[in-house]
Formats: structure tokens, C-alpha cells, sequence
């Protein structure tokens, strides 16, 4: 399978990655705390501004096909990090998280799926380059993920019936307090996992699910590894900053689970048809940014008028000496 990702390109983006990750935890984030809107907006715009920056690099050294194959990716996978804020808010709600730690469960989260990823990613290029029909699996299975997602309700979560959190509580045995964001104490002599260690267990685990919906998308975009995983990259690393700053306004984007279907199903057709037509990256971008974007519009725009809407109407006020004669 052919890549503009060399050994020496795949060592020095992990090192870069490790390094940013390593600043963002043991400089920016060392102490716990919450982090407000103003902060979330300004670490949303620095991840947005390194993963396009990224994107212009391969654009103008590899040429326009990859550059614009990077940028779908990424819109694609930063399209589905919105929809995985809503999971993990839904998420931290059930287990009571204390704000200030959200960011350390998020933290050592965005690792592990980024571990993860880069599994997937590699055993999807491995069946693809050896098996050409899986093209044909990946595509069905997106076609059925997209149909699904628009017309499933709102999403449960529950981590009671994940039977990767259940074996955890019967591995170790669960400490009742959160510790000052500790994922495990020892408390006489005895090793616990605090309810923090839980929730990063759950994120884990749902994000698994969101992979499988994720890499074969962006398979369906373009066959370079290096591109499916950069792109990846690119958007889970804004996906702390991005929950700290839609958690307020998610329930919102109440058209974004049909936009996000829609794209789904657009790849999988997309894959399925491959061998007959194949799209241009020209306009897989431009199908996808039209289906994001009109979909958060609508959203913002029906969230406006419901919220006109639930507005009462103000009192009549009487002007100043002008008061009715009871006897009229």
C-alpha cells in the first residue's frame, strides 16, 4: 500500500505528538482544576490551528490529492469527536465526576485512544492491502452505522452492562472516594481503583465503539495509513480542549447525529462503488463540509427558535398617569 509516510516521517510526528502531549499535562495541566470557557476556546483554536498547519504541510509537499485527503479525514473524525462529547458528558454525569478532574480522565483518555488507533489503523491497512473485499465489508457496515445513528434516539449510557467495566470491579476493589484524582490507593496494604480509574475504564471502552465507526470512514477517504492516522491525530488532540467547550451548548446540535448518519452513509456508498466510480477528493470534501456544516446551522437555528419560543410574553405596562376608570 503506497504512503507518503516514511519511517523517519512516522518517528518524528509520534515524537512531536509525545512532546505536545507531555507539555499539555506536565506544564499547562499539572494541577487540577476546572477549566473555563475562555481557556477551552483558546486551546479549541490552538489544536484547530497545528492540525490544519499539518494539513498545509502535506498539501505543499505532497501535492493537492493528499493535503485535500487529510483535510476530509479530519473533518470527518472532528465531526465524530463532537458526537463523543456528548457520550463522555453523559458519561462523567453518571459517575458524578468532579469538574476540576475531567480533564485528567480525559487526558490519560486521549492516550489510550490514540494507542488504539493507531492498532485499528494498522490492521485495517493490513486487511486492505491483502484483501481488496473488505473494501466492500467496511462500506455496508458504514451504510448501516449512518442509518442507524439517524434514527436511534437520544444515547444511553451504561456502564453496569459494559462487561469491560464489570471484570474491572471484580479485579480490584473499588475505593468509595475520588482521592484527589488518584487512579488507584492503597489503603492497609491493600491496592483499590478509585471511581476515577472507572471512568476512564468506560471512556476507553466507548471509544473503541467510536473507532469502529471512525477508521473505516476515513479508510473510505483515502488507503495512506499515515493520512488515516495524522487525521485521527489531529482531531483527538483537540477533543479535551472541544468537550470543555461545547459541554454547555451540546444538547444544541440536536441535527447533528442525521448529519453525521448522513456522511456515514455517504462513505459507505462511497466504498461500496469504488471499483465502478471512484469520487473525487474534491468532492468528498465538499459533500461532507456541506452535510457538517448544514447540519450545525439547522441545529443552532431550530435551538434558536425553541428558545424564542419558551420565552413568555412581557406584561403589559400602563404609562404613568394613564390608569383605566373603574367605572368604564
Amino acid at each position: 500500500m503506497e504512503s507518503i509516510g516514511t519511517p523517519w516521517l512516522w518517528t518524528i510526528f509520534t515524537l512531536i505528538v509525545l512532546f505536545l502531549l507531555l507539555l499539555d499535562l506536565g506544564v499547562f495541566h499539572r494541577k487540577a482544576h476546572v477549566v473555563s470557557g475562555r481557556e477551552a476556546l483558546i486551546w479549541s483554536i490552538v489544536w484547530v490551528v497545528l492540525s490544519l498547519a499539518f494539513g498545509y504541510w502535506i498539501y505543499a509537499g505532497f501535492g493537492p490529492k493528499p493535503g485535500l485527503e487529510y483535510l476530509t479525514g479530519y473533518l470527518i473524525e472532528k465531526a465524530l469527536s463532537m458526537d463523543n462529547v456528548f457520550v463522555f458528558i453523559l458519561i462523567f454525569q453518571y459517575f458524578v465526576v468532579p469538574a476540576e478532574l475531567h480533564h485528567r480522565v480525559l487526558f490519560w483518555g486521549v492516550v489510550g485512544a490514540l494507542v488504539m488507533r493507531a492498532a485499528f489503523i494498522l490492521a485495517g491497512a493490513v486487511l486492505i492491502s491483502t484483501f481488496h473485499g473488505v473494501l466492500y465489508i467496511f462500506g455496508a457496515f458504514l451504510v448501516y452505522t449512518g442509518i442507524k445513528i439517524m434514527r436511534q434516539g437520544e444515547t444511553q449510557v451504561s456502564p453496569e452492562a459494559n462487561p469491560v467495566v464489570r471484570a474491572f470491579q471484580r479485579l480490584l476493589p473499588l475505593h468509595p472516594s475520588y482521592s484527589g484524582g488518584k487512579f488507584f490507593v492503597r489503603e492497609g496494604g491493600k491496592l483499590m481503583a478509585t471511581p476515577l480509574a472507572l471512568v476512564l475504564v468506560t471512556v476507553e471502552t466507548t471509544d473503541v465503539v467510536f473507532a469502529v465507526d471512525s477508521i473505516p470512514a476515513i479508510f473510505g477517504i483515502t488507503k495512506d495509513p499515515f493520512i488515516v492516522f495524522t487525521s485521527n491525530v489531529g482531531a483527538i488532540l483537540g477533543l479535551r480542549a472541544l468537550f470543555f467547550l461545547l459541554a454547555a451548548v451540546m444538547r444544541r446540535f440536536i441535527y447533528l447525529g442525521t448529519g453525521l448518519g448522513l456522511v456515514l452513509v455517504f462513505v459507505g456508498i462511497k466504498m461500496l462503488v469504488e471499483d465502478l466510480y471512484k469520487v473525487p477528493i474534491v468532492a468528498s470534501l465538499t459533500i461532507v463540509a456541506v452535510i457538517l456544516g448544514g447540519s450545525i446551522i439547522l441545529s443552532l437555528l431550530k435551538s434558536r427558535r425553541r428558545a424564542a419560543a419558551s420565552i413568555p410574553p412581557a406584561p403589559l405596562v400602563e404609562s404613568a398617569g394613564e390608569k383605566p376608570d373603574p367605572e368604564e
